[in-house]
């Protein structure tokens, strides 16, 4: 009953600087620090993503620059101590690479990040070709609608298609991306579904449902 939700392609970067698997270690730092980024997608071919490259693949260098680890600490950390020693983007990045497709939801991503503890998602079609990049700032977006947006959206995907009969009696207002509802509405077994929905339209906040079914005359 709701408007289309907003997915990746909605708010993903579009202009994205990669390496590749050659790229040298200090042409990735070089280009973590020109372009304020901290990981790039590796790709080969014809834009094929292949792995991705962090700022935290970089750091074992620097961690283990003036005393190399132990053999302890070498067997408890191969990844680490292999990166180390490591001087091309094929050798540090971590492969497979965690991607998402434009047409994933929001929340879809928010998932993937917060569950993998990653910061960025490179987009790839159906091919695994780079299509952009979507960062936790991209899917904070959405959060920029303005009230009357917000407003004007509840009314007429919410409001309107749940009540169409009693809607004149009910108001919407959003104030900071909080949404209140209130008025009488006939179907008031509706209400908790027009809770629900107007909570889900992209960029609230949250919802004040003051709604009440109408008294009859």
């Amino acid at each position: 009953m709701t408007s289309t939700p907003y997915t990746v392609a909605d708010v993903m970067t579009t202009k994205v600087i990669a390496v590749t698997p050659t790229t040298g270690f200090k042409d990735i730092a070089a280009a973590m620090k020109r372009w304020k980024v901290t990981a790039l997608p590796v790709v080969e071919g014809e834009g094929h993503v292949v792995g991705v490259v962090s700022e935290a693949d970089l750091l074992p260098k620097e961690e283990f620059h003036e005393h190399g680890p132990g053999l302890i600490e070498q067997m408890r950390r191969l990844g680490d101590t292999a990166k180390a020693g490591s001087t091309s983007a094929e050798n540090l990045m971590t492969s497979p690479a965690v991607t998402i497709r434009p047409n994933a939801t929001l929340p879809q991503a928010a998932r993937i990040m917060t569950d993998r503890r990653i910061k960025r998602l490179p987009v790839v079609d159906a091919d695994g070709t780079l299509k952009g990049i979507v960062s936790r700032a991209d899917l904070l977006k959405v959060f920029l609608r303005t009230d009357e947006e917000l407003t004007d959206e509840i009314r007429r995907s919410v409001i309107e298609r749940l009540f169409p009969v009693s809607r004149g009696g009910v108001t919407v207002t959003v104030t900071q991306g909080i949404a209140t509802l209130t008025g009488s509405v006939r179907d008031d077994h509706l209400i908790p579904m027009a809770e629900r929905l107007a909570r889900a339209v992209e960029g609230v906040v949250d919802v004040r449902c003051r709604l009440e079914a109408r008294t009859a005359a």
